[in-house]
């Protein structure tokens, strides 16, 4: 007897489902989701994709790291729509996964070992793996509504 064929995973669960929220987001803005392979936009098209899909003006959040970087988001947008309808939480979710996401950085910076900077950082890693664990929840339900697997 075989294994059963593996599923797809968590993360690609999770990007379908945002895939499917932008998309959708776009749609209704009457612009077509870029997509490799397709003919290039005019410049004027791809601004206001760009705009609609990632956000227009000044950044509203914003995190310095440790190593002097400032990472910043808009909560405009349709990418900011889907983080907050996955996550439940768009603003928490941008502070906990860009210090999750940054942690090796940081190690290097403070010159600590990654081990001693989990550490520091244990109340992120798990708000981020429960907000992780919400939006698996979410983009299940919103792909199996759908009537995708």
């Amino acid at each position: 007897m075989g294994n059963a064929p593996a599923g797809p995973s968590s993360d690609d669960v999770v990007k379908a489902a945002a895939q499917r929220l932008t998309d959708d987001c776009l749609a209704r803005q009457g612009l077509t989701p870029p997509r490799p392979g397709q003919p290039t936009p005019s410049s004027v098209e791809q601004r206001r994709v760009s705009e609609v899909l990632f956000g227009s003006g000044e950044a509203e959040l914003s995190l310095r790291l440790p190593t002097g970087y400032v990472v910043r988001a808009h909560t405009d947008g349709c990418l900011a729509a889907a983080q907050q309808r996955l996550y439940g939480d768009q603003r928490r979710w941008f502070r906990t996964s860009v210090i999750v996401n940054n942690l090796q950085p940081e190690a290097e910076q403070t010159h600590r070992s990654l081990a001693e900077v989990r550490s520091r950082h244990r109340a992120e890693i798990a708000e981020w793996q429960r907000l992780r664990a919400h939006a698996l929840a979410e983009a299940t339900s919103l792909l199996t509504a759908k009537g995708n697997p």
